[in-house]
């Protein structure tokens, strides 16, 4: 009974492994049309409210404003295009500074974020951060860092109901992806740490101050040229 229990145990483990390596495959080539993330979401705003919607609409990369590209790795990941998923500087920076800050702040770099949204769930706990790295890992290997950032900028949520560059582009700005302006990008990626209490729509005075920082610090940010 015991022999039989492991080896079905076994087989599950096999099939989960099996199927995670099917679906960050598949994902390399294919566009995302939904994550967890947002599913939850929509199952937390249909408790409030009854027409609750998503606003979600993959681009391509080139059709996604280079200025937005500069304002997300500005302000979320620095050094996107330097490490292998994990920045070891900013892990450990965090974990000195959490020693006397009284928020904890993050060191969750683009490639984690996308790994989280685009195969977990938002609640933190051990057990998953533990699949991120997983999954963070699979998706370096397998993955281009333009694909990362094409993922991420498409699945992030921008906003109540807002995922990916094209949403926010026209629901707050009433254009496209693509000409979003250097101020509008800021102002969305000054969002990012918490897009359901700000607004790159009617950003708060933090949402001006970050955004401002951020348009610094995007004159640093070099883009690697296409595939």
């Amino acid at each position: 009974m015991l022999k039989k229990t492991f080896r079905s145990l076994l087989w599950i483990v096999a099939g989960l492994f099996a199927l995670s390596i099917f679906f960050v495959i598949l994902y390399r080539f294919v566009p995302v049309p939904v994550t967890p993330l947002m599913i939850i979401r929509y199952a937390e705003q249909r408790k409030e409210d009854k027409n609750a919607t998503i606003y979600h609409r993959w681009v391509p990369l080139e059709k996604i404003s280079d200025h937005l590209k500069r304002a997300v790795v500005a302000s979320e990941d620095q050094r996107f295009f330097e490490h292998r998923g994990f920045d070891l500087e900013q892990i450990k920076r965090a974990r000195k500074e959490n020693m006397t800050r009284r928020r904890p702040r993050g060191a969750s770099t683009i490639s984690q974020q996308t790994a989280k949204n685009l195969f977990l769930w938002p609640r933190s706990s051990w057990f998953r951060k533990g699949l991120e790295v997983y999954f963070t890992f699979l998706i370096e290997v397998l993955w281009s860092k333009e694909r990362i950032l094409e993922v991420y900028l498409n699945s992030i949520e921008m906003g109540k109901g807002i995922y990916g560059a094209e949403a926010v582009a026209r629901v707050h700005f009433n254009t496209t992806p693509l000409r979003l302006t250097r101020e509008q990008a800021a102002l969305v990626a000054a969002t990012l740490p918490n897009p359901r209490r700000f607004s790159s729509r009617n950003p708060s005075a933090y949402v001006l101050r970050r955004k401002q920082e951020i348009l610094r610090q995007m004159d640093f940010i070099d883009l690697p040229p296409p595939e």
